[in-house]
Protein backbone atom coordinates (compact mmCIF):
# COMPACT_ATOMS: atom_id res chain seq x y z
CA UNK A 1 0.00 0.00 0.00
CA UNK A 2 3.16 2.60 0.79
CA UNK A 3 4.43 1.50 -2.43
CA UNK A 4 1.21 2.65 -4.12
CA UNK A 5 0.93 5.59 -2.43
CA UNK A 6 3.97 6.67 -2.81
CA UNK A 7 3.73 6.09 -6.82
CA UNK A 8 0.61 8.20 -6.89
CA UNK A 9 2.43 10.96 -5.92
CA UNK A 10 5.11 10.62 -8.06
CA UNK A 11 2.48 10.43 -11.32
CA UNK A 12 0.52 13.18 -9.92
CA UNK A 13 3.61 15.61 -10.52
CA UNK A 14 3.44 16.24 -14.52
CA UNK A 15 -0.63 16.69 -14.03
CA UNK A 16 0.48 19.39 -11.15
CA UNK A 17 3.08 20.88 -13.86
CA UNK A 18 0.31 21.12 -16.50
CA UNK A 19 -1.74 22.68 -14.18
CA UNK A 20 0.65 25.21 -13.25
CA UNK A 21 1.22 25.73 -16.79
CA UNK A 22 -1.70 26.45 -18.08
CA UNK A 23 -2.71 28.63 -14.88
CA UNK A 24 0.40 30.95 -15.49
CA UNK A 25 -0.34 30.97 -19.07
CA UNK A 26 -4.25 31.94 -18.66
CA UNK A 27 -3.45 34.23 -15.90
CA UNK A 28 -1.15 36.20 -17.85
CA UNK A 29 -2.96 36.34 -21.22
CA UNK A 30 -6.33 37.74 -19.44
CA UNK A 31 -6.13 42.03 -20.48
CA UNK A 32 -5.15 44.44 -17.69
CA UNK A 33 -2.05 44.10 -14.86
CA UNK A 34 -1.85 43.55 -11.24
CA UNK A 35 -0.37 47.66 -10.99
CA UNK A 36 -3.05 49.18 -13.44
CA UNK A 37 -5.02 50.62 -10.24
CA UNK A 38 -1.68 52.88 -10.32
CA UNK A 39 -1.16 54.19 -13.93
CA UNK A 40 -1.04 57.75 -12.83
CA UNK A 41 2.67 56.66 -11.54
CA UNK A 42 5.20 58.11 -13.49
CA UNK A 43 6.65 55.48 -15.67
CA UNK A 44 9.90 55.19 -14.17
CA UNK A 45 8.41 54.28 -10.40
CA UNK A 46 6.36 51.88 -12.23
CA UNK A 47 9.25 49.73 -14.37
CA UNK A 48 10.83 50.32 -10.76
CA UNK A 49 7.83 48.38 -9.03
CA UNK A 50 7.13 45.57 -12.39
CA UNK A 51 11.40 45.19 -11.72
CA UNK A 52 10.85 44.69 -8.01
CA UNK A 53 8.21 41.65 -9.13
CA UNK A 54 10.04 40.58 -12.22
CA UNK A 55 7.62 41.42 -14.37
CA UNK A 56 9.86 43.03 -16.65
CA UNK A 57 11.19 39.78 -17.64
CA UNK A 58 9.99 37.94 -20.76
CA UNK A 59 7.28 34.95 -20.11
CA UNK A 60 9.47 32.32 -20.38
CA UNK A 61 11.92 33.85 -17.87
CA UNK A 62 8.86 34.68 -15.00
CA UNK A 63 7.74 30.91 -15.64
CA UNK A 64 10.76 30.07 -14.58
CA UNK A 65 11.29 31.93 -11.42
CA UNK A 66 7.95 31.16 -10.30
CA UNK A 67 8.44 27.20 -10.53
CA UNK A 68 11.30 27.71 -9.25
CA UNK A 69 9.90 28.92 -6.12
CA UNK A 70 7.12 26.99 -6.17
CA UNK A 71 9.57 23.34 -5.79
CA UNK A 72 10.46 25.82 -3.17
CA UNK A 73 7.69 26.03 -1.36
CA UNK A 74 7.61 29.40 -1.69
CA UNK A 75 4.25 31.15 -3.60
CA UNK A 76 5.57 34.23 -4.01
CA UNK A 77 4.58 37.67 -2.75
CA UNK A 78 0.78 38.97 -3.07
CA UNK A 79 0.74 41.93 -5.16
CA UNK A 80 -2.60 43.55 -4.56
CA UNK A 81 -1.94 42.48 -0.75
CA UNK A 82 1.62 43.57 -0.25
CA UNK A 83 1.99 42.85 3.23
CA UNK A 84 1.31 39.50 3.08
CA UNK A 85 2.72 36.37 1.04
CA UNK A 86 0.78 34.23 -0.70
CA UNK A 87 1.38 30.95 1.33
CA UNK A 88 0.16 33.14 4.44
CA UNK A 89 -3.22 34.55 2.73
CA UNK A 90 -3.96 30.82 1.84
CA UNK A 91 -3.38 29.39 5.55
CA UNK A 92 -5.67 32.25 6.97
CA UNK A 93 -8.28 31.29 4.33
CA UNK A 94 -7.75 28.00 4.28
CA UNK A 95 -9.16 26.72 7.47
CA UNK A 96 -12.58 28.49 7.42
CA UNK A 97 -13.38 27.06 3.86
CA UNK A 98 -12.48 23.31 4.67
CA UNK A 99 -14.65 24.04 7.89
CA UNK A 100 -17.37 25.26 5.80
CA UNK A 101 -16.66 22.47 3.29
CA UNK A 102 -16.57 19.63 5.92
CA UNK A 103 -20.17 20.06 7.59
CA UNK A 104 -21.33 20.23 3.97
CA UNK A 105 -20.38 16.80 2.71
CA UNK A 106 -20.84 15.49 6.34
CA UNK A 107 -24.59 16.83 5.76
CA UNK A 108 -24.19 15.26 2.14
CA UNK A 109 -23.75 12.08 2.60
CA UNK A 110 -25.55 11.55 5.60
CA UNK A 111 -28.68 12.44 4.06
CA UNK A 112 -27.63 11.82 0.66
CA UNK A 113 -26.90 7.74 1.84
CA UNK A 114 -30.43 7.50 4.27
CA UNK A 115 -32.34 8.90 1.48
CA UNK A 116 -30.67 6.33 -1.29
CA UNK A 117 -31.00 3.62 1.05
CA UNK A 118 -34.56 4.03 2.09
CA UNK A 119 -35.62 5.07 -1.89
CA UNK A 120 -33.62 1.20 -2.57
CA UNK A 121 -35.77 -0.60 0.07
CA UNK A 122 -38.97 0.69 -1.31
CA UNK A 123 -37.86 0.73 -5.11
CA UNK A 124 -40.70 1.93 -7.48
CA UNK A 125 -42.96 2.80 -4.84
CA UNK A 126 -44.34 6.79 -4.18
CA UNK A 127 -41.35 7.11 -1.95
CA UNK A 128 -38.56 6.30 -3.98
CA UNK A 129 -40.57 8.16 -6.98
CA UNK A 130 -40.48 11.35 -4.93
CA UNK A 131 -36.69 10.65 -3.08
CA UNK A 132 -35.51 10.46 -6.84
CA UNK A 133 -37.43 13.37 -8.23
CA UNK A 134 -36.01 15.29 -5.59
CA UNK A 135 -32.89 14.69 -6.49
CA UNK A 136 -32.96 14.98 -9.87
CA UNK A 137 -34.21 18.84 -9.11
CA UNK A 138 -31.29 19.14 -6.68
CA UNK A 139 -28.82 17.75 -9.33
CA UNK A 140 -30.64 20.13 -12.16
CA UNK A 141 -30.30 23.99 -10.11
CA UNK A 142 -26.67 25.36 -10.35
CA UNK A 143 -25.40 26.41 -6.96
CA UNK A 144 -25.76 30.13 -8.10
CA UNK A 145 -29.69 29.71 -8.15
CA UNK A 146 -29.78 27.79 -5.03
CA UNK A 147 -28.13 30.52 -2.27
CA UNK A 148 -29.81 33.19 -3.42
CA UNK A 149 -33.33 32.23 -3.51
CA UNK A 150 -32.42 30.47 -0.35
CA UNK A 151 -31.30 33.83 1.33
CA UNK A 152 -34.39 34.98 -0.31
CA UNK A 153 -36.76 32.59 1.55
CA UNK A 154 -35.39 32.04 5.06
CA UNK A 155 -33.32 34.73 5.72
CA UNK A 156 -35.27 37.90 4.55
CA UNK A 157 -38.64 36.39 4.41
CA UNK A 158 -38.89 34.26 7.46
CA UNK A 159 -35.90 36.02 8.83
CA UNK A 160 -34.71 32.58 10.14
CA UNK A 161 -31.45 32.73 9.69
CA UNK A 162 -28.45 35.66 8.69
CA UNK A 163 -28.52 36.49 4.94
CA UNK A 164 -24.24 37.15 5.13
CA UNK A 165 -21.39 36.48 7.05
CA UNK A 166 -20.66 38.64 10.66
CA UNK A 167 -19.05 37.91 13.18
CA UNK A 168 -21.29 37.90 15.97
CA UNK A 169 -24.14 35.55 14.54
CA UNK A 170 -22.83 31.99 16.16
CA UNK A 171 -22.93 28.50 14.42
CA UNK A 172 -26.22 30.18 12.70
CA UNK A 173 -24.10 31.97 9.71
CA UNK A 174 -22.82 28.40 8.67
CA UNK A 175 -26.53 27.17 7.71
CA UNK A 176 -27.50 28.73 4.81
CA UNK A 177 -23.85 28.36 3.09
CA UNK A 178 -23.57 24.77 3.99
CA UNK A 179 -27.21 23.85 2.90
CA UNK A 180 -26.19 25.97 -0.48
CA UNK A 181 -23.05 23.39 -0.53
CA UNK A 182 -24.68 20.20 0.25
CA UNK A 183 -28.17 20.46 -2.16
CA UNK A 184 -26.10 19.02 -4.61
CA UNK A 185 -24.28 16.43 -3.58
CA UNK A 186 -26.96 15.18 -1.46
CA UNK A 187 -28.76 14.86 -4.68
CA UNK A 188 -26.06 13.16 -5.91
CA UNK A 189 -25.06 10.73 -3.21
CA UNK A 190 -28.87 9.61 -3.02
CA UNK A 191 -29.01 8.36 -6.74
CA UNK A 192 -25.96 6.37 -6.49
CA UNK A 193 -27.25 5.12 -3.30
CA UNK A 194 -30.04 3.62 -3.90
CA UNK A 195 -28.57 2.18 -7.53
CA UNK A 196 -25.77 0.44 -5.45
CA UNK A 197 -28.17 -0.66 -2.59
CA UNK A 198 -30.30 -2.26 -4.91
CA UNK A 199 -27.51 -4.08 -6.66
CA UNK A 200 -26.50 -5.46 -4.05
CA UNK A 201 -29.87 -6.53 -2.66
CA UNK A 202 -29.92 -8.56 -4.93
CA UNK A 203 -27.07 -10.25 -4.38
CA UNK A 204 -26.86 -13.90 -2.99
CA UNK A 205 -25.21 -13.15 0.18
CA UNK A 206 -28.50 -10.62 1.03
CA UNK A 207 -30.54 -13.93 0.14
CA UNK A 208 -28.99 -16.22 2.28
CA UNK A 209 -28.96 -13.63 5.23
CA UNK A 210 -32.86 -13.10 4.58
CA UNK A 211 -32.85 -16.85 4.51
CA UNK A 212 -31.52 -17.12 7.98
CA UNK A 213 -34.36 -15.28 9.31
CA UNK A 214 -32.55 -11.50 9.48
CA UNK A 215 -34.48 -8.49 10.20
CA UNK A 216 -34.19 -6.28 7.47
CA UNK A 217 -32.73 -3.65 9.60
CA UNK A 218 -29.72 -5.43 10.30
CA UNK A 219 -29.19 -6.62 6.68
CA UNK A 220 -28.64 -3.36 5.75
CA UNK A 221 -26.40 -2.03 8.94
CA UNK A 222 -24.51 -5.24 9.07
CA UNK A 223 -24.18 -7.28 5.33
CA UNK A 224 -25.33 -4.30 2.29
CA UNK A 225 -24.46 -0.94 3.51
CA UNK A 226 -20.46 -1.35 3.32
CA UNK A 227 -20.57 -2.59 0.01
CA UNK A 228 -23.47 -0.48 -1.27
CA UNK A 229 -20.90 2.00 0.25
CA UNK A 230 -18.27 1.72 -2.84
CA UNK A 231 -19.37 3.63 -5.42
CA UNK A 232 -20.54 6.64 -3.92
CA UNK A 233 -16.54 6.50 -1.75
CA UNK A 234 -15.29 6.24 -5.49
CA UNK A 235 -17.55 9.35 -6.02
CA UNK A 236 -16.21 11.10 -2.55
CA UNK A 237 -13.03 12.51 -4.41
CA UNK A 238 -14.57 14.41 -7.32
CA UNK A 239 -17.73 15.64 -4.56
CA UNK A 240 -14.83 17.13 -2.46
CA UNK A 241 -13.44 18.96 -4.85
CA UNK A 242 -16.65 20.17 -6.31
CA UNK A 243 -18.02 21.52 -2.55
CA UNK A 244 -14.31 23.80 -2.12
CA UNK A 245 -14.97 24.77 -6.26
CA UNK A 246 -18.28 25.71 -5.29
CA UNK A 247 -17.60 27.46 -2.20
CA UNK A 248 -16.00 29.98 -4.78
CA UNK A 249 -19.94 31.34 -5.47
CA UNK A 250 -20.87 30.70 -2.25
CA UNK A 251 -18.36 32.24 -0.40
CA UNK A 252 -18.66 35.27 -2.78
CA UNK A 253 -22.35 35.19 -2.30
CA UNK A 254 -22.68 35.59 1.67
CA UNK A 255 -19.43 37.51 1.74
CA UNK A 256 -17.65 34.41 3.36
CA UNK A 257 -13.62 35.56 3.76
CA UNK A 258 -12.22 31.86 2.70
CA UNK A 259 -10.28 30.90 -0.24
CA UNK A 260 -13.58 31.47 -2.80
CA UNK A 261 -13.62 35.04 -1.64
CA UNK A 262 -10.29 35.54 -1.96
CA UNK A 263 -9.54 33.48 -5.56
CA UNK A 264 -12.19 36.30 -6.80
CA UNK A 265 -10.80 39.23 -5.26
CA UNK A 266 -7.22 38.55 -7.23
CA UNK A 267 -8.82 37.71 -10.11
CA UNK A 268 -10.89 40.51 -10.26
CA UNK A 269 -7.20 42.66 -9.31
CA UNK A 270 -4.98 40.46 -11.39
CA UNK A 271 -2.89 39.42 -8.61
CA UNK A 272 -1.41 36.96 -10.83
CA UNK A 273 0.70 35.03 -7.98
CA UNK A 274 -2.42 34.78 -5.66
CA UNK A 275 -4.63 33.25 -8.56
CA UNK A 276 -1.61 30.68 -8.99
CA UNK A 277 -1.71 30.01 -5.29
CA UNK A 278 -5.09 28.95 -4.95
CA UNK A 279 -5.12 26.96 -8.16
CA UNK A 280 -2.15 25.35 -7.15
CA UNK A 281 -3.16 24.52 -3.79
CA UNK A 282 -6.77 23.34 -4.85
CA UNK A 283 -5.08 20.91 -7.40
CA UNK A 284 -2.99 19.69 -5.02
CA UNK A 285 -5.55 18.79 -2.65
CA UNK A 286 -7.62 17.45 -5.34
CA UNK A 287 -4.56 14.78 -5.98
CA UNK A 288 -4.51 14.12 -2.35
CA UNK A 289 -8.07 13.56 -1.35
CA UNK A 290 -8.28 11.03 -4.56
CA UNK A 291 -5.73 9.12 -3.31
CA UNK A 292 -7.14 8.92 0.32
CA UNK A 293 -10.45 7.92 -1.43
CA UNK A 294 -8.46 4.96 -3.58
CA UNK A 295 -6.93 3.68 -0.28
CA UNK A 296 -9.90 3.88 1.72
CA UNK A 297 -11.54 1.64 -0.51
CA UNK A 298 -8.95 -1.28 0.06
CA UNK A 299 -10.31 -0.55 3.99
CA UNK A 300 -13.70 -1.34 3.23
CA UNK A 301 -13.54 -3.88 0.86
CA UNK A 302 -10.54 -6.63 1.70
CA UNK A 303 -10.90 -7.60 -1.61
CA UNK A 304 -9.09 -5.05 -3.38
CA UNK A 305 -5.61 -4.94 -3.62
CA UNK A 306 -3.04 -2.88 -5.09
Amino acid sequence: MLRYALLRLLGAIPTLLLVIVLAFLMVHAAPGGPFDAERALPPAVEANIKAAYNLDEPLPAQFWNYLSGVVRGDLGPSYWHREYTVGELIGNAFPLSIQLGAIAMLLAVGAGVSAGTFAALRKDSLLDRVVMGLAMTGISIPIFVIAPVLVLLLAVNLNWFPAGWSGNEGAARFVLPVIALALPQIAYIARLTRASMIDVLASDFIRTARAQGLATGAIVRYHALKPAMLPVLSYMGPAIAAILTGSIVVEEIFGIPGLGQLFVHGAINRDYTLVLGIVIFYAALVVLLNLVVDILYAAIDPRIRY
